[in-house]
């Protein structure tokens, strides 16, 4: 199962990308993981990556995509995978497609956890106060969700049009939404 986990900052994403990787059997791949650890071992694209973080820029998608062409040629991708944190734009949903079919490997399904701005804002200023972080203001949450919803929704759109996006409400117990993402993924429609 290739499948990538769509959803605004506070949706869960992490939280059942986690569930799904022991249920499925299949690596949960965060890019940001991802850049974190090509940077720390020194790669060629993790020196590129360094340099232009280092400048304060975005790593560029072509930096990111040779990343993820690496990491999908290791046999533990093989049965699958869990893609969390790419494709934000559409660019970048094109070249995952087009990098995957290079690789002779189909892409099976894109899922939307949808949560309420407002219930995500609540999620993100208590594990601010819980964890102590000072960059889950409310402001700061609403900021980054306008940027999630301009970046990503011609994301959300391509992969609908693809026939190849499910939509899971994101509220509830994490059970209750893990099961929705199974039944999602199992039966190819929106549930909620």
């Amino acid at each position: 199962m290739r499948l990538v986990l769509l959803g605004a900052p506070g949706s869960g994403k992490g939280t059942q990308a986690a569930r799904l990787k022991e249920h499925l059997q299949v690596p949960h791949i965060s890019t940001g993981d991802l850049l974190r650890a090509e940077v720390a071992a020194g790669s060629p694209l993790g020196l590129q990556a360094k340099a232009v973080m280092e400048r304060g820029d975005l790593v560029s998608d072509e930096i990111l995509l040779g990343m993820l062409k690496d990491r999908f040629s290791r046999a533990d991708t093989q049965a699958g995978f869990i893609l969390d944190g790419y494709p934000r734009n559409l660019a970048q949903a094109d070249a995952l497609g087009k990098l995957l079919e290079s690789l002779g490997q189909k892409f099976d399904a894109a899922v939307q956890l949808v949560v309420d701005n407002e219930q995500i804002i609540e999620r993100l200023a208590g594990r601010a106060q819980a964890e102590g972080r000072t960059d889950d203001t409310p402001e700061a949450v609403r900021h980054r969700l306008n940027v999630y919803d301009e970046k990503t929704a011609p994301v959300i759109e391509f992969y609908r049009q693809q026939g190849q996006l499910t939509c899971v409400n994101g509220v509830g117990a994490l059970d209750d939404v893990f099961t929705r993402i199974i039944e999602a993924i199992q039966h190819g429609h929106d549930v909620g």
